[in-house]
């Protein structure tokens, strides 16, 4: 019950940071993404805002700790950049940019976006269970013969 509560606060604190900080207004978004038209600086302090509160939190893994809720940290993650990293890094990029939500906002706006952001989150839930099947058959292809 605990992780659940710890969850709710934590989903709760960054929805409403999304929220407050315009990352879930599309405009806005895509604003910031249109540096060779009309460009909105703002996010960029959002974003310039989240690295202090990161690199404090990036301090506290150095100490292998556990969790405040029990279990185990997950392991890092791999590196090294790959095919897949690109690929994934390119999709998301790409939706970002076209819709101007990425998941965390897409969610957090779902009280107030209407009907096109209920389209937006169907769809992302819809690519989000294609992805594996589509990722293991094009590795089924890239496999050297």
């Amino acid at each position: 019950m605990a992780r659940l509560i710890v969850a709710l606060i934590a989903g709760s604190l960054f929805g409403s940071g999304l929220f407050l900080s315009g990352m879930t207004d599309t405009n806005k978004v895509q604003g910031w993404l249109d540096v060779f038209g009309n460009w909105d600086p703002t996010l960029a302090f959002v974003m310039g805002g989240a690295i202090l509160p990161m690199a404090v939190a990036w301090q506290f893994t150095r100490v292998p700790r556990k969790p405040v809720t029990g279990g185990s940290f997950p392991a890092p993650p791999d590196t090294k950049l790959g095919r897949n990293l690109v690929l994934g890094s390119v999709l998301f990029g790409i939706g970002w940019g076209l819709a101007g939500l990425c998941p965390g906002p897409a969610i957090a706006s779902l009280s107030y976006a209407g009907p096109g952001g209920l389209v937006f989150v169907a769809a992302m839930l819809t690519g989000m269970w294609l992805a594996p099947m589509l990722r293991a058959r094009l590795d089924r292809v890239a496999q050297p013969e």
